[in-house]
């Protein structure tokens, strides 16, 4: 088991290109696991973690409502947006600058193989995050992600998430909102529900808080929760 991450932040990338090289990584793993399996032998698989901050852009996963999108194409234009069909889980969301966007292709055989605990300890990572701003992040339930005040009137998500998985091989991740211009939410219904507010790390602070610094924190408390032997950070 490869209890190490290869960490690679690649500043404000393209979305689509983002998802190429995420492809590559997880085809790349998978064919390690293919060939173990058929020659009998134990080539050991590499993980990686993405930061990455993107342009503009809405994703829809491959079981959401393309009508929860609600802006038509030459709208997209005009707020210098794309939208994609992607082939992760979940309904659709944004993802902008001022937003942290992790990506982890991790083998989970070099760690556990239990989906529904790996998106827990996701979500765990940025909960521990957000606390260390004196913020209270919550589960809902059967809602994925990170909530703030989770059974009140003012229920708002901060951070969104929808994975893949092949042969135990993870790609997409979480997206937090850290100093995220919020307006681009009011195009969309974000994850597909109805009523319930966004957030940001800066506007229940109200500052803007170093997107560096909340890095290395979402790091650290990854590095507890998997018990990450070492972070290669390229």
């Amino acid at each position: 088991m490869n209890k190490k991450i290869i960490v690679s932040d690649l500043g404000q990338k393209d979305y689509k290109e983002t998802w190429n090289y995420q492809t590559e990584l997880l085809d790349k793993i998978v064919s390690i696991k293919k060939e173990n399996r058929k020659n009998e032998v134990k080539i050991i698989t590499p993980n990686y973690f993405l930061f990455v901050e993107h342009s503009h852009v809405y994703t829809l996963g491959k079981s959401g409502d393309a009508s929860n999108l609600l802006l038509n194409e030459q709208r997209l234009k005009e707020k210098k947006a794309t939208f994609y069909k992607i082939n992760r889980g979940g309904d659709i969301t944004y993802h902008g600058p001022g937003q942290i966007v992790g990506y982890p292709i991790f083998d989970l055989e070099n760690f556990f193989t239990d989906i529904h605990k790996y998106l827990r300890f996701l979500e765990e990572a940025i909960i521990l995050t957000i606390a260390e701003y004196g913020l209270k992040g919550e589960r809902s339930d059967g809602e994925t992600g990170v909530w703030l005040g989770v059974g009140t009137p003012f229920a708002r998500k901060i951070c969104a998430m929808g994975i893949r998985a092949s042969r135990w091989v993870t790609m997409h991740g979480f997206a937090l909102n850290v100093n995220t211009n919020l307006g681009y939410f009011d195009n969309i219904i974000p994850c597909g529900i109805r009523g319930k507010a966004v957030t940001s790390i800066k506007s229940e602070l109200e500052y803007e808080v170093s997107e560096a610094e909340v890095k290395q924190k979402i790091l650290k408390h990854l590095k507890h929760l998997f018990e990450v032997e070492e972070f290669v950070i390229e």
